[in-house]
């Protein structure tokens, strides 16, 4: 058995695996290059997409699954296999993702500019929920020789990793491994003993600190902007971190740690994915299940205001004194999150809370450090807004818990991390004696 990168090597997305024994072929995940490498998607796949017997998905993020409309063009009878949490949001993910293609081009057609050609269409879309086939946690698949099972990875709902089983070897992809110790979601399932393990290493180079210390730094900075009449805004990503933060802005309002102010949720996707967590109580950990259980619904502060129209979202501009405002893109790649910053930025009352991860490059890398004044739109906005990092609210593993959760690996292969967190975390894993390779884009990797 080998499995080939084809994506998310020595990067952070773009996550894309093939796995070959014999005449089998199967693809883990076909995720879609964000940020900076986003050109990369209109690229070859590597392979012959006609060529596969199954696709398994770890998860509905779209660095996991945005191009697998145009895969399924090229691979048009191939079935997709995922859990049913997966099933559920992904297409809600997709459709957005589709609506954000075609409005780039709408937008290059007023302007004037080189019309942008959508990576996928409608049509290709349907063929992907056509060819969707649940796979719940720990229920076997055959895809020739191999056997195919999902396992709780604790990063979202539905999120899994992949257990690929020969007659002679096990490989383990793991998709996205959760940050463990938080509310929302649970524990990631333990790691089975297997001959390889492909690994994510988003924070390779660094442990998450404690939780409850980032609940306290939550709590204070909302406490110090609120209190004062000022706005905190929260770029977040729409799937998961959104629900965590509505998570806890319910509990701290609720309990009177916190002032209860609006809290407008200006992102559609996010209002859409939002709605959809009611239904998937089986996927959170007991804390929101026991809510979920007892008719509360643990994702609705106070003063909760979703923002679907355009009319609403400009209308948060008219909006004076304190509120939380959340919304996209995680990353700041565009979205309503930027005509939030270019209205708070220049004023020191209000805070810009970042609670995700920003690749290098990136609007977001630059606040962060420092690197100010910063164009937004095409116009200079100076930054005089408080910047707040929240590194905690992370949905993924910290090098500590990878290094723990890889234990049982006799041998580990690093991918879907910048070459920093790869080298880290490679150097630690060396440390305690696995054997350690740095994946990279077409190489295969024996089993």
């Amino acid at each position: 058995m080998h499995v080939t990168p084809y994506g998310a090597a020595d990067t952070v997305t773009g996550s894309c695996h093939l796995v070959e024994h014999h005449d089998a072929r199967v693809l883990l995940d076909c995720g879609m290059y964000q940020g900076p490498e986003e050109d990369r998607n209109a690229d070859s796949f590597g392979f012959p997409p006609g060529a596969l017997d199954a696709v398994v998905l770890s998860h509905a993020h779209l660095d996991h699954v945005g191009r697998l409309p145009r895969l399924l063009r090229e691979a048009r009878q191939v079935p997709v296999y995922a859990t049913p949490a997966t099933c559920r949001l992904l297409p809600i993910m997709l459709e957005d993702a589709l609506h954000v293609m075609i409005h780039d081009r709408e937008r290059a057609r007023r302007r004037g500019d080189p019309l942008p050609q959508p990576l996928w269409t409608e049509r290709d879309l349907a063929r992907v929920l056509d060819r969707l086939r649940p796979l719940p946690y720990g229920e076997p698949c055959r895809v020739g020789d191999l056997s195919v099972s999902l396992h709780d990875a604790g990063h979202l709902p539905g999120s899994a990793f992949i257990q690929v089983d020969a007659p002679d070897a096990r490989l383990v992809f793991s998709g996205d491994i959760g940050h463990p110790g938080k509310d929302v979601m649970p524990a990631p399932d333990a790691l089975p003993p297997c001959d390889l393990a492909l690994c994510e290493s988003t924070y390779g180079d660094r442990p998450h600190r404690a939780f409850a210390a980032t609940l306290a730094q939550f709590r204070e900075v909302l406490c110090e902007v609120l209190g004062a009449g000022g706005q905190v805004v929260i770029p977040s990503f729409a799937l998961e971190r959104t629900q965590e933060v509505l998570f806890h802005l319910n509990h701290l309002q609720r309990s009177g740690a916190v002032p209860v102010v609006p809290v407008f949720l200006d992102s559609p996707l996010a209002i859409r994915v939002t709605e959809a967590f009611g239904g998937l109580g089986d996927s959170f950990g007991p804390r929101v299940r026991a809510m979920l259980d007892a008719g509360d619904d643990p994702f609705h502060p106070p003063d909760f205001r979703p923002t679907s129209s355009v009319d609403a979202s400009k209308s948060i501009n008219l909006h004076h004194g304190p509120a939380v405002v959340i919304a996209g893109s995680g990353m700041f790649h565009g979205g309503r999150i930027l005509h939030h910053l270019r209205r708070i930025l220049p004023h020191a009352e209000h805070c810009l809370m970042i609670i995700g991860y920003q690749p290098r490059g990136g609007l977001g890398r630059r606040l962060i450090d420092g690197d100010y004044p910063v164009r937004i739109h095409g116009q200079r906005v100076p930054v005089y807004a408080r910047i707040e990092t929240v590194n905690g609210f992370s949905a993924h593993a910290g090098q500590d818990d990878l290094v723990r959760w890889l234990e049982p690996a006799s041998r580990v292969a690093l991918v879907h991390g910048e070459p920093a967190s790869i080298d880290a975390l490679a150097a630690a894993l060396r440390a305690r004696g696995q054997s350690v390779d740095e994946a990279r884009w077409g190489e295969p990797l024996a089993v």
